[in-house]
C-alpha cells in the first residue's frame, strides 16, 4: 500500500491551501473530500474580505480555488473518512471507499451543525456505525436501518442490502431514487433517539419506532472526537497550538474545525501553517 507524506481531510479553503502548500514543498498528498469543494463556499452570496478577490460570488470563489489546486497538480479523492488511527510512525485512514496510509495527517473537515442523536455515541461501534460498506459483512441475514443525508448514500444502501436480510432507509434529503427489493424507504421521518435493546436497537422518530440489528448514520462528517481516537477537544473544536499541531504527534488541524472566526481567509491561512508544520514534522522523521 502506498504511504503518502501527508493526508488532508477536507476540500474547503483550509484543505485546498494545505494541499497546494504541500505540493509546493514536493510532498506526496492524499486529499480526501468532495470534488466540488465546500458547499459553504459555493453557496455564499458575496465575499468581500478575501485578499485579492474582492466582491466575489461564492460559486466563483469555489471555482477559483479548485482551478488553482488543479493547476498545481492537486488531485481530490472523493471519499468520506470514517476513522483515523495513529500507528506510531504513520496513520491509518479508514474510508468508505477503502483504506489509506500517511506519515502525517491534516484535518480540515470544517464544522458540522449536526448534533449526535441521544444514544448514538454510547453505542458507536456496538451496533451503531458511520459506514455501511465497511460493516456490511457483519449483517449477513440481519436487519439494518440507514439514516441517510445525501443521494450518494443510496449506493451504500444497495451494497448493504446484498448481504442483509432487510434494510430500512430513512432519507433526510429530497429523495427521488428508486431503491427497492429488500430496501424499504420511509419518507418524511425524523430520527430522534437510538435505544439499545436486549436484541438489537430501536430507532425512535417523530412518528413510528423502527427496530433492527444495527443502525447506520451516514452523515457527511464524523465528529472530530470520533474521527480520531484520543484527540483533545476544546468544546466542539479541535485544540491546536500556533503551529496547528494537535495533541497527537504528526496530526494537525486547521480551518473552522479549530474555532472562530469562521472566515475563509482565516481557514486558508491556517491550512498554509498546518502544511508547513507537517513538512517540518516529516523532516524530523527523516533525521532520525
Amino acid at each position: 500500500m502506498e504511504r503518502f507524506d501527508i493526508a488532508i481531510i477536507g476540500t474547503g479553503p483550509a484543505g485546498l491551501e494545505a494541499a497546494i502548500t504541500a505540493k509546493v514543498r514536493n510532498k506526496t498528498v492524499l486529499l480526501l473530500g468532495s470534488s466540488n469543494t465546500s458547499d459553504k463556499v459555493a453557496k455564499a452570496h458575496t465575499i468581500q474580505n478575501y485578499l485579492g478577490l474582492p466582491n466575489i460570488p461564492g460559486a466563483d470563489m469555489a471555482k477559483t480555488f479548485l482551478d488553482h489546486a488543479k493547476s498545481m497538480g492537486v488531485e481530490i479523492t472523493d471519499d468520506k473518512v470514517n476513522a483515523v488511527y495513529s500507528m506510531g510512525d504513520y496513520f491509518a485512514l479508514q474510508c468508505h471507499g477503502g483504506d489509506y496510509e500517511a506519515k502525517s495527517v491534516i484535518v480540515a473537515a470544517g464544522m458540522s451543525a449536526m448534533k449526535p442523536f441521544p444514544g448514538e455515541m454510547e453505542n458507536l461501534g456496538r451496533g451503531v456505525s458511520y459506514c455501511a460498506t465497511c460493516d456490511a459483512a457483519l449483517y449477513k441475514g440481519k436487519t439494518a436501518i440507514i439514516i441517510a443525508y445525501s443521494e450518494a448514500d443510496e449506493e451504500e444502501a444497495k451494497f448493504l442490502a446484498e448481504r442483509a436480510e432487510s434494510v430500512t432507509y430513512l432519507p433526510q434529503y429530497e429523495y427521488v431514487g428508486k431503491l427497492g427489493g429488500n430496501i424499504k424507504v420511509e419518507l418524511d421521518v425524523k430520527p430522534a433517539a437510538i435505544v439499545r435493546q436486549e436484541t438489537g436497537y430501536a430507532l425512535e422518530t417523530d412518528g413510528d419506532t423502527y427496530t433492527a440489528d444495527g443502525v447506520f448514520i451516514l452523515r457527511e462528517q464524523v465528529a472530530p472526537s470520533q474521527l480520531v481516537p484520543g484527540l483533545t477537544m476544546d468544546g466542539n473544536h479541535v485544540q491546536v497550538d500556533r503551529s496547528m499541531a494537535t495533541n497527537i504527534k504528526g496530526l494537525y488541524a486547521c480551518g473552522d474545525i479549530t474555532g472562530t472566526p469562521y472566515q475563509y481567509i482565516k481557514a486558508a491561512g491556517e491550512g498554509n501553517v498546518a502544511a508547513l508544520s507537517a513538512v517540518s514534522y516529516l523532516a524530523s522523521l527523516n533525521n532520525k
